[in-house]
């Protein structure tokens, strides 16, 4: 059990942290043909913006109502009304998710009044989809907008049922932010394998996946369509992936009636046990044969990699559920989580593996001095010069990861998942072994040259190979 401990310092000196708005936008980014819209200043928008392109390495939509010093004084009703006109006359998206930020919380904007002027004032708008998200960057952080996106989606674009009667062979998932693309795609094929019809919201497994469109929108190009969204209750079950989605899951039963079942790890060999035997009682039918192989094969992954996983000290910074996800399989393979970093509160950091569970920066994970009897740094991207200064391995997870390719393929969920995963650690940490403790040609003992007799009388004898 993990205590929780907030820091005291006064500002983020390596910032582990993403902002609210970000997650936020970053949950809009899996509603197909949608435009993210950031109320605030421009370089808020712009500073997100390049997060998404530098970690997908993709073209990713997003505009700003461009606060200026006066408007964010005087307050900002005319930049919604402007932003909002453009984007629905030049763009013509979908839907419009628009999410605050600082400076306008701070101002204190009404833009949920905003949005029903707007809709007075232009009759075309009236029905057209505008969904408004709270997501100060002066409180909380990634996974809550995410979070909070998630459960404003349900409560505004899902219709209320009109019939009692369920397709039992559809299934709801409200995937956390913690999960790639990748892993978006996987859980659909597991799905599928069990005979389901999942709808994922958000999906930026069909939105975010690196696909080249036939032709450019200025939009998104993938994701779950409105339709789709509206039609959730007529589901059998809600799948909620993550601590942070049981808020939405909670919408969705409260306006649907659709029961739910949370998931908080999905990473690991028990975890994803309970899983397949979930889907297996709500499809009726049994675990596919290549499930069953892909277990025997992690379990042999895990035998493998235990002797050089097992019982080394691991140092990780990450948002709560992927911390909890991790930290936890790694655990059950006998590794020590002897430094843990995240970002905001969360009902799962105390059930951590480990004592103690700092809220803070990446400069708190470097300055333990736990930090440095540590043989493994898990984080993203921004960790690197840490890793590099404490003169240990460096794996990347969680957002963003701008210095490698292939950052929205990464699979961390499922049999297969944890098995890749497990492997890259243990072949990281084999590597760094080889490179700087193994004896080379140069480090060898030369008998004749390095053999000194005790005293000029004794016989020079060189000592046996």
């Amino acid at each position: 059990m993990g205590k929780v401990t907030i820091g005291k310092k006064a500002c983020a000196v390596n910032p582990l942290k993403m902002s609210q708005p970000i997650g936020g936008s970053f949950a809009f980014l899996g509603l197909r043909g949608a435009m993210p819209l950031l109320h605030g200043s421009q370089g808020c928008t712009s500073f997100g913006l390049t997060l998404f392109v530098r970690h997908f390495k993709e073209a990713v939509p997003m505009q700003t109502t461009a606060m200026s010093e006066v408007a964010t004084v005087l307050g900002g009703y005319e930049n919604v009304e402007q932003a909002i006109l453009n984007i629905y006359k030049k763009q013509k998206p979908e839907i419009i998710g628009i999410c605050s930020t600082g400076v306008t919380e701070t101002k204190g904007d009404d833009v949920d009044g905003y949005i029903r002027l707007i809709r007075e004032k232009h009759p075309e708008l009236a029905t057209y989809p505008l969904v408004y998200v709270s997501t100060p960057d002066f409180k909380d952080a990634f996974q809550d907008g995410w979070d909070k996106t998630v459960a404003k989606m349900v409560e505004v674009l899902v219709d209320k049922p009109t019939s009692s009667r369920r397709d039992p062979a559809r299934v709801n998932v409200l995937p956390g932010c913690h999960l790639t693309p990748g892993d978006i795609e996987e859980l659909r094929t597991i799905f599928e394998d069990f005979g389901l019809e999942p709808s994922f919201l958000p999906d930026i497994g069909g939105s975010l996946d690196g696909h080249i469109p036939d032709e450019f929108t200025p939009t998104t190009i993938g994701g779950i369509g409105l339709e789709e969204i509206a039609t959730m209750g007529s589901a059998s079950w809600t799948i909620a992936i993550g601590a942070q989605m049981k808020r939405a899951a909670e919408a969705m039963q409260a306006r649907t009636g659709v029961p739910y079942r949370l998931f908080e790890r999905l990473c690991g060999l028990l975890p994803n046990d309970e899983f397949m035997s979930f889907l297996s009682e709500i499809s009726g039918r049994p675990v596919p044969a290549k499930y069953r192989r892909q277990r025997g094969q992690l379990a042999d992954a895990m035998l493998d990699a235990h002797f050089h996983i097992g019982g080394r000290k691991l140092a990780i910074g990450a948002e709560p559920d992927l911390l909890f996800d991790v930290a936890s399989m790694l655990h059950d393979m006998g590794a020590e989580i002897a430094v843990a970093i995240t970002t905001t509160q969360s009902p799962v950091l105390e059930r951590m593996p480990c004592e103690e569970v700092l809220i803070g920066d990446l400069e708190d994970l470097e300055n333990l001095a736990k930090a440095r009897d540590c043989g493994l740094m898990m984080t993203h991207s921004h960790g690197r010069q840490a890793a590099s200064r404490l003169k240990i391995p460096f794996y990347r997870i969680g957002f963003p990861m701008f210095d490698r390719l292939g950052a929205g393929h990464l699979l961390t969920v499922g049999y297969r998942g944890t098995r890749d995963l497990v492997f890259a650690l243990a072949n990281l940490i084999i590597a760094d072994r080889e490179d700087n403790h193994q004896p080379t040609p140069d480090t060898w003992l030369d008998p004749w040259k390095d053999f000194q007799p005790e005293s000029p009388d004794s016989a020079v004898v060189a000592p046996l190979h």
